[in-house]
């Protein structure tokens, strides 16, 4: 599995926050994190910006690979159904990549690539902490689909 992010957060805190939940997995379940480049913020969406950083995740995601994209308008689902479903791609033995696109989302072939586009919540939250959040739930899956008491 992926995680597959248009830059990393810049708060040095953040960063080390999910790369503490990703090395908690065990070798049945393994978890990278992959960047691309991060186009520099404007003060609202910029197409061009949007269409580059769309490229260059597109040219990281293999034509097995199932997507999911965090996305304001994807689906919310609760930690248990994550698992469940995660479990059920990964039994496929097809790649599974996770994005998180930038600050401004993605473009629309990403959202068109992706088999499943999922919501952390109606809430806003900041690019890093969203990196950090979708981080701690990969893990939350991964305990919950190995019995670990780590989810109550």
């Amino acid at each position: 599995m992926r995680l597959l992010t248009v830059g990393r957060p810049r708060d040095k805190r953040l960063v080390g926050l999910v790369e503490e939940y990703l090395k908690r997995f065990r070798a049945n379940w393994t978890v990278s994190w992959e960047t691309v480049l991060e186009e520099p913020l404007r003060k609202g969406p910029d197409s061009r910006a949007l269409d580059r950083e769309q490229e260059r995740l597109l040219r990281r995601v293999g034509s097995q690979d199932i997507v999911v994209l965090l996305d304001v308008e994807g689906e919310m689902v609760d930690s248990r159904a994550l698992a469940q479903r995660l479990q059920q791609w990964r039994e496929s033995g097809h790649p599974i990549t996770i994005i998180v696109g930038g600050s401004w989302g993605t473009g629309e072939a990403v959202r068109q690539r992706a088999q499943w586009r999922w919501s952390l919540s109606s809430l806003t939250f900041s690019h890093g902490l969203a990196q950090v959040m979708v981080a701690e739930q990969l893990y939350r899956a991964w305990t919950i689909s190995q019995g670990h008491p780590y989810h109550k």
